[in-house]
């Protein structure tokens, strides 16, 4: 009879091992999208799209620069002729257009000016194209978390059989 009991819970404990589903660990992986973009042929495009429009604006702040200085020599050389409310007014229409000239910078460059929205505009096709690829492979491979080794210092060590950036690259079509 003991042994019956035994014999049952046995094969109870074994059914009911069988019946739990098997747990398995998640997966993880990483990427390097500094790596993804510089193998992407449309990122050249971007990047000197994005060059020639920097150097046009550039220019534009260099000529604004210059003009300012152009103005202050002006109004040294001239200074002894001018009346002190000639030379005041001067100095006003100078300092007005420095103030452009910040105004300039700051709407072409500054934090939210139109290099950067311009830059946003251009990749955010590419990024979207990276990300779906990511994507698939993720779903390719089970993973349940994948980690960006370009985007900052959170990634202390990778282990190259990890690297899922060459997968991303056959997914987008791009041989290396």
């Amino acid at each position: 009879m003991e042994r019956s009991l035994k014999l049952l819970f046995l094969s109870g404990l074994i059914w009911m091992l069988g019946a739990v589903p098997m747990v398995h660990a998640q997966k993880f992986g990483y990427i390097d999208s500094e790596f993804l973009l510089n193998k992407h042929p449309d990122y050249r495009l971007v990047q000197n799209e994005l060059a020639t429009l920097s150097e046009e604006w550039k220019k534009e702040a260099r000529k604004l620069e210059q003009d300012i200085k152009e103005m202050y020599s002006s109004l040294k050389a001239e200074e002894v002729l001018l009346t002190e409310e000639m030379y005041q007014e001067r100095l006003a229409s100078i300092k007005d257009r420095e103030k452009e000239a910040v105004a300039f910078n700051n709407r072409v460059f500054g934090i939210n000016g139109q290099y950067y929205q311009k830059q946003a505009e251009l990749l955010q096709p590419l990024q979207s194209k990276i990300f779906d690829a990511i994507d698939k492979v993720c779903k390719r491979f089970s993973l349940a978390v994948l980690f960006d080794k370009a985007s900052g210092p959170l990634m202390i060590y990778t282990d190259p059989r990890h690297d899922y950036s060459e997968f991303v690259l056959q997914e987008l079509g791009i041989e290396k």
